[in-house]
């Protein structure tokens, strides 16, 4: 016999005592999706992993700040990118280490990826084959950016074009180079004929304008996110300054990813697809342009809602209805044989996004640099407006469900009322559930909160152990749609005779019926908004699925 845990937690927010609050949780309910969340405060060296009631469940100690991203791997080890200095490259995002620790808090790995010619920043990737994709700038002089066809007007020293660099860990301190990607070589440009590159930039929507983008800094293109598909095999990656994201094949070898054949798409390490802004590739006005600045470009993995869809933040900064922020779903145009689809003359679509999260009024939600977006088992999508240090969840109407402000600054954690001054800002926070492997065998005895002072509540933790005899069966019940309002339609593959019984978080019986077809509706229009246990039962009356359902 098996036995699944659940852990779940709800906050009664309701009777929070919200003087003089700043920071730290203001609401959790029950639509709110369970789990712990990890994020690593720019200002700090510590990374924290709090539960939904915002208590601490572990902590990472560094000699360094993030730069930026952090990661909880399966095996229970935190991943993150660390801000080294350099005498040539400089800004936002800057990183240059990559570390590793245990679930104890000891270094496991630690790889600088650094020089006077290359330096990480921002993001990372952890394969499934346990080797790291990152993203870094590589030096290049002024005079070799007028010679691939920089409009000289538009160099200031020296151009840092973005690499993807995969590399593979070994021992404690050293990695191999298994795999890059340089955009230096997937360039054109229409300024110069005498220089390289010289084409006609609508003609190959594949390639990189070297004189669009942000046309007054040497961090031209600003890459600031990078995610992998392992059924696609590709990488995407999110330009700021072009306000596009690309995707490029990662199955091609390095010597292929350098040209424009091989690998599984033919097109090498050439641009597979583009979305945001087609003006910047002469394939539209500055009317169609859809991205402004944007952060966090990643597939939604599988098994989740809109598993598939490509999810990014969309800062907003330069927007002309307004300095708003948005998170956007988007379905790439696909054919039957997996390519992205283009027409001639035309940009990619789609002309607008799936889905998308904009605050009401707009403007109260906008962080014009960092930030993310994460969708969740129960379709939420928890939402990091990193300039505010501001984490939520909301869903799929835009209720809001859970709500957290990060509580530490330059010095380490405030007390609850101190003022923040723009010190808490997060570059992405990520929830992780509660039966997550990093979890098995895990001390998660809560904690105290992060902040200093905290306000008292009633925020509690309600155990829910559920036992099914034959767990492999919860696939022979299908359901939807969950979350529900009014009816349930249920199928049962192996019966046509049915008990169900629903429970509520406390394990309370709430109703209990008998269905004669494997086809039949639920009513659940009786139940409040909440989460509810519907366990199935077959003709001998032994279970042989449980549901959780989220009741609008």
């Amino acid at each position: 016999m098996k036995k699944y845990v659940f852990i779940l937690y709800l906050c009664l927010s309701g009777n929070l005592s919200f003087s003089q609050q700043t920071i730290g949780l203001f609401l959790n309910d029950s639509l709110a999706f369970n789990g712990y969340t990890l994020f690593a405060p720019a200002s700090s060296t510590t990374t924290y992993l709090v539960d939904n009631c915002g208590n601490v469940i572990n902590t990472w100690e560094s000699p360094f700040r993030p730069g930026e991203v952090a990661y909880l791997l399966e095996n229970g080890n935190l991943l993150r990118a660390c801000r080294l200095g350099s005498s040539h490259f400089f800004g936002g995002g800057i990183g240059g280490r990559l570390e590793m620790y245990n679930w104890e808090g000891e270094l496991v790995w630690g790889y600088d990826y650094r020089s006077d010619a290359y330096h990480q920043h921002h993001d990372l990737e952890y394969l499934p084959s346990g080797n790291i994709l990152l993203t870094a700038w590589e030096y290049r002089t002024e005079e070799e950016a007028i010679q691939a066809g920089r409009n000289p007007s538009k160099v200031s020293d020296a151009l840092w074009p973005t690499q993807v660099i995969e590399l593979q860990p070994i021992g404690t301190n050293e990695a191999n180079i298994v795999w890059e990607w340089h955009l230096w070589d997937h360039l054109i440009q229409d300024f110069d004929p005498s220089k390289n590159n010289y084409g006609t930039v609508a003609d190959h929507p594949e390639l990189v304008d070297i004189n669009s983008g942000q046309t007054s800094s040497m961090d031209w293109a600003h890459v600031n996110s990078v995610d992998y598909n392992p059924a696609l095999d590709q990488i995407i990656i999110t330009s700021r300054y072009f306000s596009e994201f690309w995707i490029i094949d990662h199955s091609t070898t390095s010597e292929e990813a350098a040209g424009h054949t091989g690998g599984n798409s033919g097109r090498g390490g050439d641009i597979l697809y583009r979305w945001g802004n087609p003006y910047i590739y002469r394939r539209g006005t500055p009317a169609d342009q859809s991205l402004f600045g944007p952060h966090d470009v990643h597939w939604i993995p599988e098994g989740l809602p809109d598993a598939g869809k490509i999810m990014i933040f969309n800062n907003g900064q330069g927007r002309p209805t307004g300095a708003y922020s948005s998170v956007d779903i988007i379905t790439p145009p696909m054919d039957a044989n997996g390519n992205y689809m283009i027409n001639n003359g035309t940009a990619y679509g789609p002309n607008a996004p799936d889905w998308s999260y904009t605050a009401d009024p707009p403007n109260s939600f906008f962080s014009g640099f960092i930030s993310g977006a994460q969708r969740l088992p129960n379709g939420n999508t928890l939402i990091c407006e990193g300039a505010r240090g501001h984490f939520f969840e909301v869903d799929t109407e835009g209720n809001k469900h859970w709500e957290y402000i990060s509580p530490v600054a330059f010095g380490g954690p405030l007390a609850q009322g101190e003022p923040i001054g723009g010190q808490n800002t997060v570059f992405r926070a990520y929830r992780y559930a509660t039966n997550y492997p990093a979890f098995d065998d895990r001390e998660l005895t809560p904690g105290t909160p992060v902040e200093l002072n905290p306000i008292a509540s009633d925020c509690q933790i309600y155990e829910t152990i559920i036992s099914t005899e034959n767990p492999e069966n919860q696939s022979a019940i299908s359901s939807y749609p969950n979350p529900v309002s009014t009816y349930m339609n249920v199928h049962n593959r192996e019966t046509s005779d049915t008990q169900i019984t629903i429970f509520d978080l406390a394990g309370k019986a709430l109703y209990t019926q008998q269905y004669d077809d494997a086809s039949f509706e639920i009513d659940m229009q009786f139940l409040q908004s909440g989460i509810y246990f519907i366990h199935f039962y077959n003709e001998n009356n032994l279970r042989t699925s449980v549901v959780k359902v989220v009741k609008m």
